[in-house]
């Protein structure tokens, strides 16, 4: 059952129609996706699955996504792909941040929430190893997961910091951030689990969104660029926050469209997706800060 404050938001914001269509997003069994994981890969992940009898196939926009029909993540995680490390479970819609902020050798990049540490590895994989990453987590139990899936992934130059990315010195900076702000998963919904949403959740999230982007923005180098990104449809989560925080010298950098993302309406130059059978919901802004 959807929440009827966040229904009612969704229709004022979306109307009728594509209401329609994010909830019945909402209500679709996703397949399982996985990330396909070039540091630690020993051949072709597709031809070894389906030797197994998964049937699995790649993603248009992206030759290390997967898309698994038939199977759930239970099986998955028994194949000697997954206990290697040689592949991450993970939504499609997660994988768009570090394929949009396509950090290179040398970089330094700052990943300022990263726990469990997809997105992480993700930018460490997309780098050939070669950038100098940084991640951030405050909670000690989610600091520990995303140790534990650093080591598992081959990412052992990402330096990891217990910390809350807030409380990091400004006199620190990054050629490229990665800021998937904590939300209030307004596009992650499933009608088979229960939904956590309220309207006071919703501003004490918006609240801490605009702290992180505004601390993100002084940690970036001139002419640095950064990627803020949440798991939300809702503009109070996503144009909103960008309207608060970007001021002189920064800029929204537009966003190409990778091919079949099922798109929401949303502001210039950003990328709202919308829930589907295989995409969660999921905002995403490319910003710039002038030289």
């Amino acid at each position: 059952m959807i929440p009827q404050e966040l229904h009612d938001l969704l229709i004022g914001q979306y109307g009728d129609a594509l209401t329609a269509a994010i909830e019945e997003g909402y209500a679709a069994e996703r397949p399982v996706t996985f990330r396909y994981n070039r540091i630690k890969g020993q051949g072709d992940p597709a031809a070894r699955l389906m030797a197994q009898g998964i049937e699995v196939r790649r993603v248009k926009w992206y030759e290390d996504a997967y898309l698994v029909e038939g199977a759930r993540e239970d099986v998955l995680r028994e194949t000697e792909l997954y206990k290697n490390g040689e592949i991450y479970l993970q939504s499609l819609s997660s994988m768009l941040p570090p394929i949009y902020l396509s950090p290179a050798a040398g970089e330094t990049v700052l990943d300022m929430t990263a726990a469990p540490g997809g997105k992480t590895t993700e930018l460490y994989a997309l780098s050939g190893g070669k950038a100098l990453i940084t991640a951030c987590e405050r909670d000690g139990v989610r600091f520990g997961r995303l140790q534990y899936n650093l080591a598992r992934q081959g990412a052992g130059r990402v330096t990891a910091l217990k910390c809350d990315a807030l409380a990091l010195d400004d006199a620190f900076s990054f050629d490229k951030i990665l800021l998937d702000a904590p939300c209030t998963g307004s596009g992650t919904l499933s009608l088979n689990k229960p939904a956590r949403f309220s309207e006071s959740y919703l501003l004490r999230c918006a609240a801490l969104q605009e702290k992180l982007l505004k601390k993100a923005l002084r940690l970036l180098k001139k002419g640095g660029e950064m990627i803020y990104s949440t798991c939300s449809v809702l503009r109070q989560e996503n144009e909103e926050i960008l309207e608060k925080c970007l001021g002189r010298g920064c800029t929204v950098q537009p966003l190409v469209p990778l091919e079949g993302l099922p798109l929401l309406s949303g502001g210039a130059g950003t990328l709202c997706v919308c829930p589907s059978r295989e995409y969660e919901g999921f905002f995403l802004a490319k910003i710039k800060k002038e030289g």
